[in-house]
C-alpha cells in the first residue's frame, strides 16, 4: 500500500538511517508538494545531506518507506529511482573533470532515446546560457559557480519529475550565488519539483515555497516558508543575534530584478 500523500511528489514515513551504530535519522515524515520546491534546513550535523543520500537510494533505510509518484521505492537501487524520475546533485558536484561540458550534459542523459539528447542539452542551455558558451571546455576547468550549474544541468537533463539538490550555494561567491538563485527560478518555473539541502539560510529561502527544519535527525518545523519569522527561525536553527538580519533578509521576497530575468529566460 502506497505511503504517497494527495499532491506530493515524494513522501517518507518513520524513516531511519544511520551509520554503524550510529543513528543519524530518527523517524522522518516529510511531504514535497508537487512541482514546488522544499528546503530541508539545519546546521551541521543535523542530517541533512544524509536524508537527501537516503532518499535518492545512496545510503540504505534501516526502517520506513519512501514513495514516489504512488510507487514505494525504498527498497529499489539508486538506478531504478532515476529511471522512475528521480535527479540527485549531490554535495561538491562530482562532475567528471577530464570530459567536456557537454559530454558531462550527455552522461546525464543516458537514460534517454539517442535522439531527444541532442533537444534536451539545448534545453539546459537555455536556463544556464554560461553552459551554452563552454561546451567543449574540460569540466575540471570551469570556475566553481559554472561547475554548480553543470552538476544542475546533468541532472535535469533527463527530464526528471523531481530533483534533490544538495548545498548548490556551497563555497560560492556572493555574486554567483545570485546568477544560481536566477537559473533555479527558472527551473522551478518549468514544474520540476524540487528538494533542496542548504546551508545558506538566506539563498535557500529566498528560493524555497515550504521549509523543513532538521535538529538531530528530527523535523522540528514543517511548513510555507512566508509562515516563519526571524525570531522563530533562529530559535529553531540555535543562531545568535547577529545572524537575525540574515534571516530576516531570507524571508523577504525574491528582488523584482531575479524575478524579472528569470521569467525572461523561461519564455526565450
Amino acid at each position: 500500500m502506497s505511503v504517497i500523500s494527495p499532491g506530493a511528489a515524494l513522501t517518507t514515513r518513520a524513516l531511519r538511517a544511520g551509520f554503524g551504530a550510529q543513528t543519524v535519522l530518527h523517524g522522518i515524515d516529510l511531504d514535497v508538494p508537487a512541482g514546488a520546491v522544499t528546503g530541508i534546513f539545519g546546521l551541521n550535523g543535523a542530517g541533512k545531506s544524509v536524508l537527501l543520500k537516503v532518499i535518492a537510494g545512496v545510503v540504505p533505510a534501516r526502517a520506513g518507506s519512501i514513495a514516489m509518484d504512488e510507487n514505494e521505492i525504498q527498497k529499489l537501487s539508486p538506478e531504478r529511482r532515476v529511471a522512475l524520475g528521480m535527479a540527485h546533485v549531490p554535495q561538491g558536484r562530482q562532475m567528471f573533470r577530464s570530459l567536456t561540458v557537454e559530454q558531462n550534459l550527455r552522461v546525464g542523459a543516458h537514460v534517454l532515446r539517442r535522439r531527444d539528447r541532442s533537444a534536451y542539452v539545448s534545453e539546459v542551455d537555455r536556463v544556464f546560457p554560461l553552459l551554452a558558451e563552454r561546451r567543449r571546455q574540460a569540466a575540471g576547468t570551469l570556475s566553481g559557480g559554472q561547475q554548480a550549474m553543470l552538476a544542475v544541468g546533468r541532472a535535469l537533463i533527463s527530464r526528471p519529475t523531481i530533483v534533490l539538490i544538495d548545498e548548490p550555494s556551497a563555497g560560492l561567491a556572493p555574486a554567483v550565488v545570485e546568477e544560481l538563485l536566477e537559473s533555479l527560478l527558472v527551473i522551478r518555473q518549468t514544474g520540476v519539483t524540487m528538494l533542496l539541502v542548504e546551508q545558506n539560510i538566506r539563498f535557500g529561502l529566498r528560493l524555497a515555497d515550504s521549509a523543513c527544519l532538521l535538529q538531530r535527525g528530527r523535523i522540528v518545523y514543517s511548513g510555507a516558508t512566508g509562515e516563519l519569522d526571524a525570531e522563530q527561525l533562529a530559535s529553531y536553527l540555535g543562531v545568535g543575534r547577529l545572524l537575525r538580519g540574515e534571516l530576516t533578509a531570507g524571508l523577504g521576497a525574491v528582488p523584482a530584478k531575479a524575478v524579472r530575468r528569470a521569467r525572461t529566460r523561461t519564455r526565450t
